[in-house]
């Protein structure tokens, strides 16, 4: 098992990188040439600014077992095909019984921003937000929640 961070506006870095370490467990950082992370101990891949290039070699590099954190849905719907397990930095854990609403819900979203409609983004991150994504990665990892 390893955790692999899709960090490109992932606002659980620091989080993530802490519990992994705790639980003595391989943390990749995977971010794209505008964001810059170092961390001790923790590799970081950094990789041209192109469209999905952070996904693709993410998913590229996904084996069974492994935590994959990321807000794509696309990226979690691949990451769930090579038996990754994907989580939200909301703490969601992304699964089968899950992952079709959410495409299609993202879609929808799509097909309104190209019409020229306006969708609401999310609100502002809560600190229990950051808490439940603790709660979730810690049992993931088989940590005492903290």
């Amino acid at each position: 098992m390893r955790v692999l961070i899709d960090a490109d506006g992932c606002p659980v870095v620091n989080i993530t990188v802490e519990l992994a370490k705790k639980a003595g467990v391989e943390c990749l950082i995977l971010c794209d040439t505008a964001h810059h992370f170092a961390y001790e101990g923790v590799q970081t891949l950094v990789f041209s600014q192109g469209a999905d290039s952070v996904d693709y070699a993410l998913v590229n590099m996904v084996k069974q077992g492994d935590i994959i954190v990321t807000q794509d849905y696309g990226l979690a719907a691949m990451a769930l095909a090579k038996k990754g397990i994907p989580v939200s930095q909301n703490g969601m854990i992304y699964h089968d019984g899950n992952i079709d609403g959410l495409l299609a819900s993202r879609h929808i979203n799509q097909k309104l921003r190209r019409s020229g409609k306006r969708v609401k983004g999310p609100a502002k991150r809560t600190a229990e937000q950051d808490e439940a994504f603790r709660q979730t990665l810690s049992k993931l990892l088989a940590l005492d929640a903290t």
